[in-house]
């Protein structure tokens, strides 16, 4: 009687399991070179990195301050990372803090445009003129901003002090004669944790006031 129900039941619990796992294995065997050969086909279409699926390190060319810098990276590296740990010598002006966008530090220009760095692919700056601290000034000889910022106290740890200048110098490049408001929206994603937010305005207004960038 137990035999006749089992066979009226058709499979057992335990087949219909042997079952689907031979059917997965199969699957699984039959996908592979499938996949593979998709693998061989992105990486071997389109001239521009952006179609084609990039393994391993490649060599890119970086548009930095005025000069092309060769740096060697992973499609997953960031441009923040390009800048202070590839490129050779490191530019580490440009500063690693939230690593999320969320603080500013990392501010570069990119095409005269303010940018988090490390929410950029290096190999997505490709082609773009890039602009980092370095590129504004050097200790014995200051842009107008970094001098005010050194005049009005503008700094305590520092981390912030390079996303801050990058981006105000973004505004007032654009617009000189930039008043409070204007400034103030523009390093609005700028934090500052030491809290020198009336020293900075005071030293980007000392600039705006002058003309100078």
């Amino acid at each position: 009687m137990s035999n006749q129900r089992s066979g009226d039941r058709g499979l057992s619990r335990r087949d219909f399991l042997r079952g689907g796992v031979a059917v997965g294995l199969g699957s699984a065997a039959i996908g592979a070179p499938a996949d593979a050969a998709q693998d061989r086909s992105d990486d071997s279409t389109g001239e521009s990195g952006r179609a084609r699926r990039t393994k391993g390190k490649t060599e890119i060319v970086l548009r930095i301050n005025g000069s092309d810098r060769r740096v060697e990276v992973e499609p997953r590296t960031s441009l923040l990372s390009a800048l202070r740990d590839f490129a050779s010598p490191p530019l580490t002006g440009t500063k690693l803090v939230c690593d999320g966008g969320n603080c500013g530090a990392c501010t570069v220009h990119v095409d005269g445009r303010p940018a988090a760095a490390c929410m950029l692919l290096a190999l997505d700056a490709v082609g773009h003129e890039l602009r980092t601290i370095e590129g504004l000034g050097t200790p014995e000889e200051m842009s107008p901003l970094q001098q005010s910022f050194c005049d009005h106290d503008g700094m305590m740890c520092g981390f912030c002090t390079p996303g801050m200048i990058m981006s105000l110098t973004a505004e007032l490049d654009r617009n000189p004669k930039a008043n409070e408001e204007q400034l103030r929206a523009a390093c609005a994603g700028n934090l500052c944790r030491c809290g020198t937010y009336p020293q900075v305005f005071e030293a980007a207004l000392s600039v705006a006031k002058g003309g100078a960038r």
